[in-house]
């Protein structure tokens, strides 16, 4: 069955929202840069109120290896997602890790050969002027290639009107989204466009996988 990760996660009220819409797992940004960062102190406060079977993701990006461990400790977090350019020892961490990858075309797949560590690969969007949350897709028939080297998280301008299309396709272990289910407001989620793409992408799993 395909999971489904609502990202960018800043306050209690869309975690609620995120999980009572059927959510498998909220993402955490700890990345001053991101319009979606959220310090850790509140991180630490929205997880501990999560019911039991709710798996959380921590974002960083070439974040030192001991203060992203000091804040994967201190919040509780259950997984690491490493969305910059950090060498292979970030593998060796406490915590199960996925790696992003940020694609432009074809060629990019033979990263996923350099992390083959990785738990997961989420495949994003790339853009020069932003690490992630761009809005916009790239070419679905690379993720299917990548399939083969290994589980893929689809990411990168989902939103409920093409997730149906993507899930198709794509079939991933899971899907991630942010900017998709959000209104005017960056890290705030609109809780009608998340009750949508998590219905839209339950039925196309439901119609598409085995």
């Amino acid at each position: 069955m395909l999971r489904i990760k609502i990202c960018g996660i800043t306050n209690t009220e869309d975690a609620f929202a995120a999980i009572a819409c059927g959510a498998d797992a909220l993402g955490f940004v700890f990345y001053s840069k991101s319009p979606r960062s959220v310090k850790p102190e509140t991180a630490r406060s929205i997880i501990s109120s999560l019911p039991p079977l709710v798996t959380t993701v921590g974002v960083f990006v070439d974040e030192d290896l001991a203060t992203l461990e000091n804040i994967v400790s201190y919040t509780g977090l259950d997984i690491v997602q490493l969305h910059g350019s950090e060498a292979p020892e970030y593998f060796n961490l406490s915590r199960k890790t996925i790696k992003a990858i940020r694609v432009k075309d074809l060629s990019d797949l033979e990263l996923l050969t350099q992390y083959s560590a990785a738990a997961a690969f989420l495949l994003d969007t790339y853009s020069p002027e932003s690490i992630g949350g761009t809005g916009h897709v790239f070419n679905w028939e690379i993720a299917v290639e990548a399939k083969k080297l290994g589980r893929i998280i689809l990411a990168g301008g989902l939103t409920p009107d093409n997730i149906e299309e993507a899930v198709k396709l794509v079939q991933p272990y899971a899907v991630d989204v942010a900017s998709g289910v959000e209104g005017s407001v960056k890290g705030k989620k609109d809780h009608k466009k998340l009750r949508s793409f998590i219905e839209r992408a339950r039925k196309a799993s439901l119609k598409y996988y085995l």
